[in-house]
């Protein structure tokens, strides 16, 4: 091997070895080692390992040690580090420390709340032969004595670590500070008094700081250098090397030597009287951790919130949903079910709805009428599960649980075998309708075998011969109520399984009585009594089955591409907005340069004239008519009048007017021939408003399409913040749906979607952590803040709280929310981060609390208003029901009736006249002057919901 090959195969190694050194540490360990002045990289290599070896970062695999021994492994989610609290006499109270959120992946939906004592890493990821070799390559130094380690430019920029060497750390102070080392040692070893004093006039006070001192330095540490200084000379002139007393305190006997500092010039008295005062507590850097902020007395607790259910967390409070039926712990489920309905209408082919009339129409019983909007929402739903029966003869779109129990039969014992070779399929013969019917009768005597104890779910999904929930689903059966017989099969299909067995069976015990027939009508007349707690189960299990079909994924990944696009788009229109402004820059500076000077005074100075000469004039006239009058005494003579004074005065007046004018339109003429420069000025002016618009235009697209990629972001639904508590805050319109729902909804007038600002209470591991803490770590908080931190939630909240993940309250009041606004403390990481966020989306939120209360206000007016009786028309097989009785009657389902001719409820058949199938043609949609197609095409794909070109 020769030189080049072993060079390049040492380098592939340390490659190897670099990509082999966890990401997640790669950030702090090169901070901490930048400007470091440990000179061997051994030494630097055992330092920097010692203080990680303990300390772990978000996203790094650990291995997680439980009370009992046992070890699961996991991944670090978030760290919290609690800092050190120091008493005021200097003694440490608590000692630093870090608690980790882990992720454990044996258990998705589990986390696990750890100091740094029960985590432990790979022995393999983290050892002293990797750091070395990453901070070989990591970093460099300079190859004078004592230079500091500095990290490589790239790698400095990548992590934006600060490149610039402090001062002291240059090579011309730390020549100076070796210069001042020896001459100091040089002139104690000769023992020159004097030569002494000069190498002490100006001393190093700052190299007499304690090592890891950050501040600056104070009075205090100023005396200590000074007896220190004044003891290491009494020492060497005496030639002892201990006086017996305290360091920095002098003997009686020192006085002595008072008089040769005092004599020397510059030098003053080392010692001082009394004991030194300790020194002041660092301040508070904020913002800190929300509950190690000190409570605040005397001021106004957070605003009361309102209850949407009958029970209440809060004793002795009457809630707002006391008639409602609903129970605390749907409201959890009515909000995810909503917004997973709204959010994936398109997919769905639905009109958006609000969340009023969605709990309406989950209330809505009556056997004679049915509700569209209660109707459509299962239809749309159920037939995502399965394809048409002309669709890939009716393709399932979920996994069944019966199919699910046969692959991963005894799955449990033998999941760890999965070395063995898979064996090939067996092909099935052919099937014939025999095979199916015995297939059927299996499941259906499997089915009754589970659940004929309970209820007669599978029975009723039976009761008509070879015609079960799926030939319905599939033949797109859900006239006069059959989809709930459908609902009923699904049910009792995944009575099998461990995970839904609970649910089903509490739904079909209402459903499928016992002590009822088991057919169809059963379940039909069941449901229009059913509760609405149990409808809103139906709907979160439908739509958690709807969530694993290719069409919801499919969306999804289509507006992950599509909020790629934006971005790009976002990006080349704030580069474009930048160059504008540079342009704009240039443009002012030469306007500038070309602007006219100040009008010329000339103006001004014959104006003055002309005013001279009427006060003259007027003066004159005043002398003759003083002339006719002599004396006091005589009789006044009646003298002859001057005919033509008057005459002259408005003769000279109008000549006045004259050349006032004729100065007027001269200078008008003037201008109308510009100069050059003027030519010139107004060019710039033109290009400076053309600019300006441009600027404008970049900035209207920059807003599109951050509401583009606002409505884009469907994946999950994003949370305000938190408080000091750990409640969640959320306002649903913030992502994934246009605020007021869909502009072509049939209740678009509405002009809102939830308009409610809701709030979760803590999870388990969150309350347990850092609200219900162990009886010493309350007498700590009690002691340090004078309360617990229970006690403190308590009264900080006011009258309303939320205790649980599964506790729920709203705000809908423009006033509660700027109550809420005032009551954050910024001090606080969590609350200012909310506090950000809520004002960010102030003006928002209070147009749509706004309009929800109109749209309120004025279906209870009307309903008030309206003393006939409903009008109930008779129809085919339904009755008519007056929308002014039921608000959610006034929403149909546009969006079906344009795209398929008909509502999901409705057989198939063509479209109706004044519908149009969107997508036979492409419509065009004009947007602040350009052009876009709102269907599929080649260009920019349109937002979702179309809302971007409604404004």
């Amino acid at each position: 091997m020769d030189f080049f090959t072993a060079q390049q195969s040492e380098s592939e190694a340390s490659h190897e070895v670099d990509d082999s050194f966890p990401d997640s540490l790669r950030d702090p360990i090169l901070r901490k080692v930048q400007f470091s002045t440990i000179s061997r990289i051994d030494s630097l290599v055992d330092h920097v390992f010692e203080e990680f070896k303990q300390d772990f970062y978000p996203g790094e695999n650990v291995t997680v040690i439980l009370d009992d021994g046992n070890r699961l492994n996991g991944t670090i989610r978030e760290k919290t580090k609690f800092p050190e609290l120091v008493r005021p006499d200097g003694t440490i109270e608590r000692k630093a420390f870090a608690r980790y959120f882990v992720s454990l992946t044996s258990r998705p939906d589990e986390e696990a709340l750890v100091d740094g004592d029960h985590l432990v890493r790979d022995r393999k990821t983290f050892t002293k032969q990797m750091l070395r070799s990453f901070l070989k390559n990591s970093l460099n130094r300079e190859s004078w004595l004592g230079a500091p380690w500095q990290v490589k430019d790239k790698l400095a920029t990548q992590y934006r670590i600060n490149a610039q060497v402090p001062d002291e750390l240059h090579y011309d102070k730390q020549k100076a500070q070796n210069q001042l080392t020896r001459t100091m040692k040089k002139a104690e070893a000769n023992g020159s008094l004097l030569n002494s004093f000069s190498q002490y006039s100006h001393p190093p006070l700052v190299e007499l700081r304690p090592k890891g001192h950050r501040g600056k330095v104070t009075q205090h540490d100023i005396e200590i250098a000074r007896q220190q200084q004044y003891m290491h000379i009494h020492q060497t002139l005496s030639g002892s090397q201990s006086t017996g007393y305290p360091q920095g305190v002098l003997s009686p006997n020192d006085q002595q030597y008072f008089h040769i500092i005092n004599s020397h010039p510059g030098y003053h008295v080392i010692a001082s009287k009394g004991q030194p005062k300790p020194p002041p507590l660092p301040p508070v850097k904020y913002p800190i951790e929300d509950l190690e902020v000190p409570p605040v007395r005397n001021v106004a607790p957070r605003p009361a919130m309102k209850y949407l259910s009958e029970d209440c967390p809060c004793p002795g409070r009457i809630p707002e949903g006391t008639s409602t039926g609903i129970q605390m712990e749907s409201v959890g489920a009515l909000l995810e079910t909503w917004d997973t309905l709204n959010v994936y209408c398109e997919v769905f082919v639905l009109d958006s709805f609000t969340f009023d009339d969605y709990i309406e129409a989950l209330q809505f019983t009556s056997e004679d009428a049915s509700c569209e909007l209660l109707v459509e929402i299962h239809c749309a739903v159920l037939k995502k599960l399965m394809n048409h029966e002309k669709d890939l003869n009716g393709q399932v779109q979920i996994t069944l649980p019966l199919e699910l129990q046969e692959e991963t039969d005894d799955g449990s014992t033998q999941h760890g075998s999965s070395s063995e070779p898979t064996p090939e399929p067996e092909i099935k013969p052919r099937a014939t309708r025999s095979s199916i019917a015995k297939t059927e009768a299996a499941e259906l005597k499997a089915q009754i075998a589970i659940d004929a104890k309970l209820h007669r779910g599978a029975e009723i999904d039976h009761c008509v011969k070879g015609y079960n929930w799926r030939y319905r689903l599939r033949k797109r059966d859900f006239c006069n109520g059959k989809w709930i017989v459908i609902v009923v099969g699904l049910l009792s299909l995944y009575t099998a399984t461990s995970r839904f067995r609970k649910i089903c069976d509490e739904i079909l015990i209402q459903l499928a009585p016992l002590n009822m027939e088991a057919t169809e009508e059963t379940a039909i007349s069941q449901y229009t009594k059913l509760d609405i707690n149990l409808r809103v189960k139906i709907l979160q299990f439908l739509c958690m089955l709807s969530l694993e079909t290719q069409a919801i994924r499919g969306y999804m990944e289509d507006c992950t591409l599509q909020m790629t696009q934006f971005r790009k788009e976002k990006v080349e229109a704030q580069r474009t907005r930048k160059a504008a402004l540079e342009e704009l820059k240039i443009l002012h500076e030469e306007r500038k340069t070309l602007q006219p000077e100040a009008t010329s005074p000339v103006p001004q100075i014959e104006q003055l004239e002309e005013m001279e000469d009427l006060k003259m004039e007027e003066q004159d006239e005043d002398e003759d008519e003083d002339v006719v009058m002599e004396s006091e005494d005589e009789e006044p003579v009646q003298q002859r009048s001057l005919r033509r004074a008057n005459d002259r005065a408005a003769e000279r007046k109008r000549k006045l007017e004259e050349e006032r004018e004729r100065k007027e339109k001269a200078e008008a003429d003037k201008a109308k021939k510009p100069t050059k420069q003027a030519r010139q000025l107004e060019k710039v002016l033109k290009k400076i408003d053309d600019v300006m618009e441009r600027i404008k235009d970049c900035e209207e697209e920059v807003a599109i399409l951050d509401n583009d990629l606002r409505e884009s972001d469907c994946p999950r639904t994003r949370v305000l913040g938190k408080d000091r508590f750990w409640n969640r805050y959320y306002w649903f319109e913030r992502n994934a749906m246009p605020y007021a729902g869909l502009p072509s909804s049939s209740t678009a007038d509405a002009g809102y979607a939830n308009a409610c600002l809701w709030i979760q209470g803590p999870d388990k591991i969150e309350r347990e952590g850092f609200i219900e803490l162990r009886e010493e770590e309350q007498a700590k908080y009690r002691s340090a803040f004078g309360i617990g931190v229970t006690d403190r939630k308590m009264i900080e909240e006011g009258q309303t709280h939320t205790f649980t993940a599964y506790e729920w309250a709203y705000y809908d009041d423009p006033d509660q929310l700027d109550q809420l606004i005032a009551w954050l403390d910024v001090r606080g990481e969590r609350e200012i981060k909310l506090r950000k966020e809520l004002q960010a989306q102030r003006n928002k939120i209070n147009v749509h609390m706004e309009k929800r209360k109109q749209y309120l206000t004025v279906h209870d007016k009307e309903k008030s208003e309206s003393a006939e009786p409903v009008t109930r028309i008779s129809t085919r097989t339904k009755t008519y029901v007056d929308p002014i009785e039921h608000r959610c009657m006034n929403w149909k389902n546009t969006t079906a009736r344009a795209e398929l001719g008909h509502i999901h409820s409705e057989p198939e058949r063509g479209p109706k006249k004044g519908f149009a199938r969107v997508t036979n043609k492409k419509t065009i949609v004009e947007d602040e002057g350009r052009q876009t197609r709102a269907s599929n095409r080649p260009g920019k794909p349109l937002t979702r919901q179309g809302s971007r070109y409604n404004f």
